[in-house]
């Protein structure tokens, strides 16, 4: 029973833990579950959502991929989860919450990755995909009722950003693996698709951190505990974080940000703009669902492309761009 589960957190998380049974609730106030807290309801909500399936065929860095191997939006997903539920339970913080915001946290992230978000944000005047998480969450699943997430969670999703501030330490949990997670697995992918070298890496870095991506992530992680156990904060020391940021800088200028634009197919963001300015001129066209919850059609329109998976934007683009005795 989760009694006993609240008993368990009294007794032995850091006194600087979120308390399953101290949440600040739900908008919607909802009937008790006998067996889980809020926080693995949350976890358990967010899993069995739509929005959480389709991050399977959402393009993480690399467009296109020749073969099975590199990440997704959900692999990525469940790799930030891990990471951050390891640093919880070193350092004795609330899993549950943890793991629910790691899960969370991307899901309202758009087709082919950061492109997607670049080319979104250009047509929209605004969109930043934590902010669309957190919308995606609070109003656009289950049909515009929202998933009714605690308070926590839906801050730690808000502000899993490096430039954010969580009001949890398990959000800022979350933070910290997020970039360990897409710093190592995106070298890890660059490498794979022939773009980098591992010699071509910042060489103090990969001294301090490690040379390959196991050893990164287990000096990043360890350096985490510690300086954050029983403390209240979670926080890297001053050369872990010094080089994690040089990786961070490394990868912005050498394969997210290099050739002017990210390394991705750039039809990808010739074919989101073609679909945006269609369905402005066709607004009917877009499912009723999100129109209903928006009288504004940039909004119910960025939120149906954000919401796509890399393969239907692009069937869709065929549908709808290309005669039919072409395709």
């Amino acid at each position: 029973m989760k009694e006993l589960q609240y008993e368990i957190e009294e007794k032995y998380l850091s006194p600087y833990a979120q308390q399953s049974n101290k949440t600040l609730g739900r908008e919607v106030v909802i009937p008790e579950c006998p067996y889980r807290t809020d926080y693995q309801r949350d976890r358990d909500r967010i899993i069995h959502c739509k929005s959480f399936r389709r991050l399977k065929h959402k393009t993480q860095v690399f467009l296109s991929p020749q073969d099975d191997h590199y990440r997704t939006r959900l692999t990525h997903t469940l790799e930030v989860t891990q990471i951050a539920r390891t640093i919880s339970r070193a350092i004795r913080l609330n899993e549950d919450l943890t793991e629910a915001i790691g899960l969370g946290h991307d899901i309202g992230h758009t087709p082919f990755g950061h492109a997607g978000e670049r080319v979104l944000n250009a047509l929209s005047g605004h969109f930043q995909h934590n902010e669309q998480s957190l919308r995606v969450v609070d109003i656009l699943e289950e049909d515009g009722k929202g998933l009714n997430l605690t308070y926590e969670v839906r801050d730690g999703i808000l502000q899993h950003k490096s430039s954010g501030n969580p009001c949890t330490l398990e959000g800022k949990v979350v933070s910290y693996a997020d970039r360990i997670a897409y710093i190592n697995h995106d070298i890890d992918d660059a490498i794979r698709a022939g773009i980098l070298r591992e010699t071509d890496l910042p060489k103090e870095a990969v001294k301090f951190l490690g040379h390959s991506k196991g050893d990164r992530i287990n000096t990043m992680v360890a350096d985490i505990i510690k300086h954050s156990y029983l403390k209240d904060k979670v926080a890297m020391g001053q050369d872990g974080f010094y080089y994690m940021n040089q990786l961070r800088d490394f990868m912005f200028d050498n394969v997210y940000l290099a050739n002017n634009g990210e390394i991705l197919n750039k039809r990808a963001d010739r074919m989101l703009s073609l679909l945006f300015n269609y369905f402005l001129k066709n607004p009917d066209e877009v499912p009723n669902t999100l129109r209903k919850l928006s009288d504004e059609p940039t909004v119910f329109v960025t939120d149906y492309l954000a919401s796509m998976t890399d393969t239907y934007a692009i069937n869709l683009a065929k549908k709808i761009f290309i005669p039919g005795d072409f395709i």
